[in-house]
């Protein structure tokens, strides 16, 4: 599964619990079969950005295979990666399910608009576009169906088995497959998508995918050390497949963490090598013949990479996602590529159909902050693939102006998610009269220059990769991959106002409750006494936190228990707190210059946490996030 579509998630869980284990050195490193420059700067590379181990493979416009290697297989045991030992690749692996899929439809199984609910009329799918707009097997390849990414309870869970039915993984409540945009408009991650896909593949064929796609898919293809079954390195699983030359994933610091099965499996459990991988990126790169017969229809193929059908699409951006994999343009080069994070692994496919050409590089190490993209820059160099020289500036419409303004996520990456993206994910858009400028709240400014019309190219792009639109009254920007939408500035300013009084209320009863608590004024009776005990209250799940695995923040365990109970207490105690503070109006005990600001600190704390309630964050239950 592709957690880094939803980076903080990820990150702030992995940096909580592992940012104080102690580093290890990762000084060992093997090459062979690959050029010794690269395997020497692959080695580097490792070394400087704390990444344990990696493998990748080459294909090259005559049809070589090239493989490498560099770094270690397991960090504590000081074992060296080889060029054949197996990876694990999680969202890479949707490229081979989608092929399984489109295997499907070239044998007239499914077609790409076959109804979503035609194959799987039990499902609980809420469709404000049902009647137009059904959800097609199209829309789910392409990420275009609407529908949410992942759950906390969906991601981080040891609850699954390898075989646990794939339908508990959309047994969560009513709105849990709540179609959020249109059917095809716009591009919207979703591993859901996949795993509901997988249920497809399941209905179709009448047995378990994973079965399925190893015999039809992986077999014919040749890739003999690949399987979308559950395989792991420890022997933790009685019905799983334990692999000695599987690597042992890593997180920062060298912390080891063996594989663990998921519920959307469809849409990340994937095990391979170099070599396969090697296979499949020249399969993607041709005709869909296979052995002199047609295993994948052609129209099928030159779909896997072509964004059609989306608003932005149809606006005129060329970058987007296709049936199985995303327009990637770095460096001046555009390709076709899909990343993939599984737990401790972070992997890339890219293929140039144009030269003939591709690259996949796993490493058995996720690391938030290391430089993964250094060594995409040097396989690119290695296969010396010709640049593109950047697209020429153009004349812009006349009424770009009219969009600038604050920009929210639309629809939001993750659903239980919106009031964050809201309030902390928002750009502002300005134009200057020769460029557009891209300002996020989190992030580094981006100047686009027009190419065109509504169209523009970031300065580290060839291409157009920006476009400008109007969708139901409604302006939108978009890179083909994310689509904004300008908020209404008055909507903006009451909810950083609403944060800003909340805050401020809130540390108002840390602080002013502490210092009352510390010059022992602070009795029962005090307005601030029960906010201030339910503030402290969050504190104590924080030890149990840190002592369990990240892997189970969508768990019910003790320390999400208790977070739920703390943070649903937060708004009670506040409101009682405000309750005393109207009681005691005017009486001896409401005096004092500072006592009367406790008003005020209280109506500002509640209504924040009003808002929260308001948007399913309090109380937070993260097993239902």
């Amino acid at each position: 599964m592709k957690r880094d579509h939803y980076p903080s998630l990820a990150a702030r869980a992995k940096s909580w619990l592992l940012g104080t284990v102690p580093a290890l050195l990762l000084c060992a490193t093997v090459a062979h079969a690959a050029g010794a420059p690269l395997a020497a700067e692959f080695a580097a590379g490792l070394k400087d950005e704390g990444l344990a181990g990696a493998v990748w493979s080459e294909v090259l416009p005559d049809g070589t295979v090239r493989m490498g290697a560099a770094g270690l297989r397991d960090v504590a045991k000081q074992i060296p990666m080889q060029p054949d030992t197996r990876v694990q690749v999680g969202s890479v692996g949707k490229v081979a399910l989608a092929l399984g899929v489109l295997r499907l439809i070239s044998e007239d199984r499914l077609t790409l608009d076959t109804p979503l609910q035609q194959v799987l009329p039990g499902l609980a799918l809420k469709n404000p576009w049902q009647a137009s707009d059904p959800v097609r097997i199209r829309h789910l390849l392409a990420h275009t169906a609407g529908l949410d990414n992942v759950r906390f309870w969906q991601a981080f869970s040891l609850n699954p088995a390898p075989d646990t039915p794939l339908a508990a993984a959309f047994d969560g409540g009513r709105n849990l497959l709540r179609v959020r945009a249109r059917p095809g408009s716009r591009y919207a991650y979703s591993n859901m998508g996949y795993g509901l896909l997988g249920m497809v593949i399941e209905k179709v064929t009448g047995q378990p995918y994973e079965r399925y796609l190893d015999a039809q898919l992986l077999q014919p293809l040749g890739m003999a050390d690949s399987t979308f079954a559950f395989v792991t390195q420890v022997s933790t699983q009685a019905d799983a497949q334990l692999d000695q030359r599987l690597a042992m994933g890593h997180f920062e610091h060298g912390v080891a963490q063996p594989a663990v099965p998921q519920y959307l499996r469809p849409a990340g459990q994937f095990t391979t090598t170099a070599a396969d991988m090697g296979k499949l990126a020249q399969f993607l790169m041709g005709d869909g013949m296979l052995q002199g017969k047609r295993f994948i229809d052609l129209a099928l193929m030159g779909a896997l990479s072509e964004p059609a059908g989306t608003d932005a699409a149809q606006a005129g951006l060329a970058t987007g996602h296709g049936l199985a994999l995303a327009v990637r343009d770095r460096h001046n080069v555009v390709g076709a590529c899909h990343p993939g994070t599984a737990v401790g692994f972070r992997a890339m496919l890219c293929i140039y159909p144009e030269q003939d050409s591709a690259f996949f590089v796993a490493f058995n190490t996720d690391a938030e902050q290391a430089d993964y993209e250094r060594f995409n820059r040097l396989l690119l160099r290695d296969l010396d693939l010709p640049l593109r020289a950047p697209a020429p500036q153009g004349t812009p419409a006349p009424t770009v102006e009219n969009w600038q303004g604050v920009y929210v996520p639309s629809p939001s990456p993750m659903a239980s998610m919106a009031w964050v993206d809201a309030v902390f994910g928002f750009t502002r858009v300005k134009w200057d009269g020769e460029s557009l400028f891209l300002i996020p709240f989190q992030g580094e400014p981006k100047e686009l220059e027009p190419v065109g019309g509504l169209l523009f190219r970031a300065s580290d792009r060839s291409t157009a990769s920006h476009v400008l639109m109007q969708e139901d009254g409604k302006h939108v920007l978009s890179d083909g991959l994310r689509s904004y939408e300008r908020a209404s500035m008055l909507r903006m300013l009451v909810l950083w106002a609403s944060l800003a009084l909340g805050v401020a209320g809130m540390l108002y009863v840390l602080l002013v409750g502490v210092w009352r608590a510390a010059r022992r004024s602070l009795g029962r009776g005090d307005h601030l006494f029960a906010p201030l005990l339910s503030l402290l209250a969050l504190l104590l799940p924080l030890p149990l936190f840190y002592f369990q695995s990240f892997l189970r923040l969508g768990d019910v365990t003790i320390a999400s228990v208790l977070l739920a109970l703390a943070t649903g207490a937060l708004p009670l105690a506040t409101a009682f707190g405000l309750a005393r503070c109207w009681r005691s109006r005017g009486t001896a005990a409401d005096v004092g210059a500072l006592a009367k600001w406790d008003w005020v600190a209280l109506l500002g704390a509640l209504q924040l946490l009003l808002v929260l309630a308001w948007w399913g964050l309090l109380p937070l239950r993260l097993w239902q996030l």
